[in-house]
């Protein structure tokens, strides 16, 4: 069956780094686009970022732009989430997301 899990959420400082992991199994990682949300407490789950199939293709939130990188690695059937320039704005429940599935979520919380 299709699992998505995720890791490498934590607390971190304003303006600090993290890089998020999504492990995918249960299908053929390569030939599925891949996104990124995240919902914050109170507040609906929203596209962070999304990557196609060889990763040639990206998109993100305004919010995220020139801040956020989304890559993959099909051999290791791997989506990172490389988050830079944190800010408080950013704190949520992380979730990787293929279609009509999800993980977990990771936790992400900003705060000095």
């Amino acid at each position: 069956q299709v699992q998505l899990v995720e890791s490498g959420g934590g607390l971190v400082q304003p303006g600090g780094s993290l890089r998020l992991q999504c492990a995918a199994s249960g299908f053929t990682f390569s030939n599925y686009w891949m996104n990124w949300y995240r919902q914050a407490p109170g507040k609906e789950r929203e596209l962070v970022a999304g990557i196609s199939t060889a990763g040639g293709i990206t998109k993100y939130k305004e919010s995220v732009k020139g801040r956020f990188t989304i890559s993959r690695d099909n051999a290791k059937d791997t989506v990172y989430l490389q988050m830079n320039g944190l800010q408080s704005e950013d704190t949520a429940v992380y979730y990787c997301n293929r279609g009509n599935y999800w993980g977990q979520g990771t936790q992400v919380t900003v705060s000095s």
